[in-house]
């Protein structure tokens, strides 16, 4: 089956600059099917998974529009034509438009 993975700026140099990549795969879980983007791009596995095999704390993978990690994480089922988005945590900023931010209960 065909599975599309969506690849963020930071990580296009390790899939030759490109930002939609698709793998042909047999992978049934989304830790098959990312062993299958290993192997077409193998310099993008270090700067997702950890060297224990597990997801970066700071990377998120969805699987159309759920979290990963709220779908089975490394055990989620994929279906053929699967989009699977790799996002890689974004911080920084002053924190004043926090400070403005009314938070009701």
């Amino acid at each position: 089956m065909l599975v599309r993975f969506q690849i963020p700026g930071p990580l296009r140099q390790f899939a030759s600059g490109r930002s939609e990549v698709e793998v042909e795969t047999s992978g049934a879980t989304l830790l098959e099917v990312m062993t299958d983007l290993w192997r077409v791009y193998p310099g993008l596995r270090d700067r997702v998974m950890t060297e224990q095999g597990r997801i970066r704390e700071h990377v998120s993978v969805f699987v159309g529009t759920e979290n990963s990690r709220d779908t089975g994480g490394l055990s989620t089922r994929i279906l053929a034509g699967a989009e699977i988005s790799i996002v890689p945590a974004v911080s920084g900023g002053s924190g004043l438009q926090m400070a403005a931010c009314k938070f009701e209960v």
